[in-house]
């Protein structure tokens, strides 16, 4: 939606990562998002044609949505469907549950709309939708410590009337608190403009309607900055949230943040909403962010379970420990076994090199911009690769 606002906050930030650490594990998992599945999510999407709620190409997007879910291995008794009336039509909201191993009556929400206006609306909110996806497909089987709900709104274009009727009647009834949130992690129209430079994601905090809620926000929207720049080459802009689905549980006092595109389309709402017209690299990008900070907040175990119970073999990268991070003028490698011959590169986020030494444990970073950049060293055993931001 959000036609009409505009971005009033639009300095890129790097944001201090004192209570978060890069975590190998969650990393691997976010490289887990594909172009071929992120493509064909947003192919499948764009065949259903304008998904106005209440009709029935909206009816058959929810069939969709639900059949991939059922495709994942998620059991048909995780999958609930809030029905809600939208004039003399009905539509439903989707949700997929995937249990908590700690507390599992408490929630983080992934949420994004399936409704569209005019056009095929792609980018809003195909965009959204295949990233929301792709995420419970790589997250099915990997054991969290809260909750996750899988939700996709319908009516978000008519008001937010789906996401509204959510609130009030499932995580509220009769004016009574059901559902303890941890966290709501929107996802809108992120599929930005094919040909644009869209290296930037919009993260968004909660600056007004109930105030009591708006620090826990700006905490979760800080940890999404940390997470994006953590798990995907994409740099951070940090706005205010308005005028999307997570606005009924902000209303309720929940904690809330999102994604938005930082480079307007100014497609949405408009036949020129589809496939063609998107950047289906930066939607995938999103989703390797999206990925990263799911995990993040649910706490996901570090445990590779990709083969079952085995734990994530050791890697040449658990060898090497890197720091301070953040770094101001040096940074310094050191490693836990003696190792006589090595290199190491820095380049920023779109693969620009910076820095390259050989054999040296502190290497010069004076001449460095804050920014985050990535640190590889190569040894006869292996490549190692960290992110590091320089914050002076």
């Amino acid at each position: 939606m959000k036609r009409t606002a505009a971005l009033l906050l639009t300095s890129i930030t790097v944001q201090s990562i004192a209570a978060q650490s890069f975590i190998q594990t969650y990393k691997d998992r976010a490289d887990m998002v594909t172009q071929t599945n992120i493509t064909n999510n947003l192919q499948d999407f764009a065949g259903f044609g304008v998904k106005k709620t209440g009709t029935t190409a909206n009816s058959n997007a929810s069939d969709w949505i639900k059949s991939k879910y059922l495709s994942y291995g998620y059991a048909a008794n995780t999958i609930t469907e809030d029905t809600f009336t939208y004039g003399s039509a009905n539509s439903k909201n989707l949700i997929i549950t995937k249990t908590g191993t700690l507390y599992p009556n408490k929630y983080v929400i992934v949420c994004g709309h399936y409704d569209t206006i005019v056009g095929p609306g792609v980018s809003d909110n195909g965009s959204g939708t295949s990233i929301i996806l792709e995420a419970a497909r790589i997250l099915k089987d990997i054991p969290t410590e809260y909750s996750i709900k899988f939700i996709h709104f319908s009516g978000e274009e008519q008001g937010l009337v789906g996401s509204t009727h959510y609130v009030n009647n499932v995580a509220y009834e009769a004016g009574v608190q059901k559902l303890d949130i941890k966290v709501v992690l929107n996802i809108d129209q992120v599929g930005g403009l094919i040909g644009n430079n869209n290296n930037t994601i919009t993260c968004e905090r909660d600056t007004g309607g109930v105030s009591s809620n708006n620090a826990a926000s700006n905490t979760a929207t800080q940890e999404l900055m940390n997470c994006t720049t953590f798990y995907s080459p994409l740099q951070t802009n940090l706005s205010y949230a308005y005028s999307s689905d997570y606005m009924p549980f902000e209303a309720k006092g929940y904690t809330i943040t999102g994604f938005y595109e930082y480079l307007r389309s100014e497609n949405e709402h408009t036949v020129n909403d589809t496939f063609a017209n998107l950047d289906p690299v930066y939607v995938l990008n999103v989703g390797k962010a999206t990925v990263g900070a799911l995990q993040h907040f649910a706490v996901a175990s570090t445990v590779n379970n990709l083969l079952g119970t085995k734990e994530t073999p050791q890697k040449p990268s658990e060898n090497v420990r890197i720091y301070p991070n953040p770094a101001k003028d040096t940074v310094n490698i050191e490693f836990s076994q003696k190792v006589n011959q090595f290199k190491v590169e820095i380049t920023d986020m779109a693969g620009n090199m910076f820095l390259q030494s050989e054999n040296q444990q502190k290497i010069n970073t004076s001449g460095l911009k804050n920014g985050v950049y990535t640190v590889t060293i190569k040894t006869e055993k292996g490549n190692t690769t960290k992110k590091i931001i320089i914050n002076k």
